[in-house]
């Protein structure tokens, strides 16, 4: 399939082998979600090191709000991708392209309600979720200059969707791979104030995060553009930068249940540390630090269900629903040799890998390792799970997955954190994770197998090959 402009073929996701495809198209996010997490582990140690344990668990609880923020775009994003991939497994590009107009309106417009909202009600927030008194002024600090840096962000991971509902998975690596090294060189320059430039302390560290991902959503959009990518808009292709309402309810009565979906993930994270706050700093920097640890864990997981999302909603809008099959089986198979074998690499070396951000002495390096091993394997459980997800997704069927996960987290986990955490203690909290992945891997492997979620649609009149 060749593009308007005389350009090489642009990747093709409904044809050829299931799981070499699979497997070449989740690499590059895969190590795009690695860079993302290395980026966030680097600079914590940064801090860490820098700044001490306050300031540790001052970043983690803010990172925390900005995850919420990010998931309250997700499902709109992931809406925008089904769409462009059903599309042009269809081979609608002009519908596609009517998409990213419509989608680069509407997310501008919510990244600076957002940000504007965030900055308003940063303090609010942060105290509500019980960040202890000691160091709520850097959290707020921080905070405030990563909420000034939400349109970037939005913005950044918006294009970074498009490209990969089109089926390019390369490009939005290579950007990612520029803003992580831009953060990473400038994270301790800012926070010492190394050479010539000033000592900001902890906001040294949200200042370097905000000028790396301006930076590259800047070079992104000029690469796009030289390069004469697909679906950009062109100055011929400007009425498509508007309001398109059948586009707009699409992605909010599609998006929404996605967005809620990853808002009760977060939602839920955010009760468990306003629980976890209440046994002291030294378990709030523990449990930011298992976090960060369990988020490597689940990159095959992530990668694997945004790759079968992309291929699955291509295949859909083509009529193909036995490749939709394959690749279902191909990622569920794919994310356990993955996420098993990091699951087994970590707990070989669990100590290691937390003193690289806690002191070796002392009980918060005791209280991260004890995390890990009860919380590292049932990673495994969760990339089921989100794989057939994905897949569930793809077709325009969102609710049962945002059903699932509110049974999971919200009525079972929390409640049963907080019963177990206060009458058994808190090292018991962490077997709520196995308990709760394993229920919502069940619901949706029945889903799968006997709902109806083939029958669902992404948009009327959006036909399927």
């Amino acid at each position: 399939m060749n593009g308007k402009d005389g350009k090489k073929p642009r990747p093709s996701l409904i044809e050829g082998p299931i799981t070499k495809t699979l497997i070449l198209f989740s690499m590059p996010m895969l190590m795009g979600n690695i860079l993302q997490t290395l980026n966030g582990s680097i600079n914590s140690m940064w801090i860490g090191k820098f700044l001490g344990e306050g300031a540790l668990a001052a970043t983690s609880n803010a990172n925390l709000i900005m995850f919420f923020l990010m998931s309250s775009i997700f499902g709109f994003a992931m809406a925008s991708v089904i769409l462009i991939g059903q599309n042009l497994g269809a081979k609608k590009v002009d519908e596609a392209k009517r998409v990213v107009g419509t989608s680069t309106v509407f997310f501008m417009a919510l990244s600076i309600i957002l940000a504007v909202i965030g900055l308003l009600f940063s303090t609010t927030i942060l105290k509500w979720m019980n960040t202890p008194a000691d160091v709520i002024d850097m959290a707020v600090t921080y905070t405030t200059i990563m909420f000034a840096g939400v349109p970037f962000m939005f913005g950044f991971n918006l294009i970074m969707a498009f490209l990969r509902g089109s089926g390019d998975a390369k490009t939005p690596f290579y950007f990612l791979l520029l803003s992580a090294v831009l953060d990473v060189i400038l994270n301790p320059l800012l926070i010492q104030g190394m050479g010539p430039f000033p000592r900001m302390g902890i906001a040294g560290s949200a200042t370097a995060t905000f000028f790396a991902q301006a930076v590259s959503i800047v070079a992104l959009i000029i690469y796009l553009y030289k390069k004469k990518y697909f679906l950009r808009i062109t100055r011929n292709d400007t009425h498509m930068l508007r309001i398109n309402w059948t586009i707009i309810r699409t992605l909010v009565q599609k998006g929404l249940p996605m967005a809620l979906n990853m808002i009760v993930v977060s939602l839920s994270n955010l009760i468990l540390v306003n629980l976890v706050n209440s046994f002291g700093s030294e378990s709030t920097a523990a449990f930011g630090v298992a976090m960060q640890i369990s988020s490597y864990v689940q990159m095959p997981a992530m990668a694997i269900g945004g790759a079968v999302t992309s291929m699955a909603a291509q295949n859909i809008g083509a009529g193909k629903w036995d490749r939709v099959k394959r690749i279902t089986w191909a990622g569920v198979g794919i994310n356990i040799i993955l996420t098993g074998f990091l699951v087994i690499l970590i707990h070989l070396f669990n100590r290691a890998t937390v003193g690289l951000f806690l002191p070796t002495e002392g009980k918060a390096i005791d209280i991260g390792v004890h995390i890990n091993n009860i919380t590292l394997w049932s990673f495994i459980i969760f990339g089921i799970f989100n794989v057939i997800a994905g897949v569930v997704r793809s077709a325009g069927a969102v609710v049962f997955p945002l059903v699932v996960a509110f049974i999971a987290l919200l009525l079972i986990r929390i409640p049963l954190a907080t019963y177990i955490g206060h009458s058994y203690g808190f090292d018991a909290i962490w077997w709520t994770f196995p308990i709760s992945f394993s229920v919502a891997a069940l619901l949706n492997l029945l889903y799968y197998q006997f709902g109806n979620w083939k029958k669902a649609k992404m948009m009327p009149g959006l036909s399927r090959a």
